[in-house]
């Protein structure tokens, strides 16, 4: 078969598949079956004479050859979605910037940064979507994102081991907080002591992929007790103001928490640090996500920015 012969259906099915990270997901992601996800990829690969992707107990991975395919394809895929929007008689999107974001930066940074680039950049297309860290740079490798906002905890490891590396920019830097409901005996100081923890209640989170429970004060030398288990920050933090146990939080989220939620240091253990890292593939970016980019760490450097202290009254 000539790769010439290829498809666009098997162009996107490809592209689905490397950013989703599996065939299944793929095909929830664009209402196939199974079994016609696995034959798209099938007639592709032997178009190209050469296994595109490694299939993994874990999912899969582009091969060398996949990296190939997956640049070009993307590029296809753009051009023929530009002009089916030009066909429709849409306006061109030539400054369109794709950015992925994982779940706590789209509380406080993301609008922040978008308001900011709609003041100083009103021809600036921005499309986002929010996903795991994981699920952010399988998209960053498959070309359906620019950029993307990632979550990083020690020892701060690359986000993934492909090859060529992502060009990563910290952002932050801070350590994890405690959000303590306002009426708990923990909130009457500016501090919680870790050796305090014990014995409390915890709001949790899980997430897929590899990122653990999150919510539980890392470390914690007990077995916690969970009462309640939410993905969304949000509800964490209103059943935290609800009296309903604590959580962690990052600090870039203290500004989100509603009221009746104190958000808090702890002292007496490790500092648990964590990043937020701004992410993107190596190849020179566009102006657009120059800009982007420049919005992004100036909302980042705003928010990391203790607020001065309120006279007292």
């Amino acid at each position: 078969m000539d790769f010439t012969d290829v498809s666009l259906t098997a162009l996107r099915v490809f592209r689905a598949v490397a950013e989703q990270g599996t065939f299944t997901a793929a095909a929830v992601s664009l209402g196939y079956t199974q079994s016609a996800v696995s034959r798209q990829i099938a007639s592709i690969e032997r178009a190209a004479g050469a296994e595109l992707l490694e299939r993994r107990r874990d999912g899969v991975r582009l091969t060398a050859a996949g990296r190939v395919v997956m640049r070009r394809a993307t590029v296809v895929l753009d051009e023929i979605d530009a002009t089916a929007r030009e066909l429709s008689g849409l306006p061109g999107q030539a400054g369109t910037v794709r950015l992925g974001w994982f779940p706590s930066a789209g509380a406080v940074l993301l609008p922040t940064a978008l308001a900011a680039l709609r003041r100083t950049d009103p021809g600036l297309h921005v499309v986002s979507r929010e996903g795991s860290t994981p699920a952010l740079v399988r998209a960053l490798r498959a070309g359906s994102l620019d950029l993307a906002l990632l979550g990083s905890a020690p020892p701060f490891r690359p986000p993934d081991t492909e090859s060529p590396p992502l060009v990563l920019r910290t952002l932050t830097e801070r350590a994890l907080r405690l959000a303590v409901p306002a009426t708990h005996p923990l909130a009457r100081g500016d501090f919680v002591d870790v050796a305090d923890l014990r014995g409390q209640r915890w709001i949790t989170s899980t997430s897929s992929g590899e990122d653990r429970l999150m919510g539980v004060w890392p470390g914690l030398d007990e077995r916690p007790e969970i009462a309640h288990t939410a993905r969304d920050w949000l509800a964490k933090l209103h059943l935290v103001a609800a009296g309903c146990g604590l959580t962690t939080i990052p600090a870039v989220l203290a500004a989100a928490a509603p009221p009746g939620v104190r958000v808090l240091p702890v002292h007496g253990g490790p500092q648990e640090q964590r990043r937020l890292l701004l992410a993107r593939l190596p190849a020179p970016p566009s102006e657009q996500i120059v800009r982007v980019a420049a919005a992004l760490r100036a909302a980042a450097l705003a928010i990391d920015t203790p607020a001065p202290s309120s006279p007292p009254t």
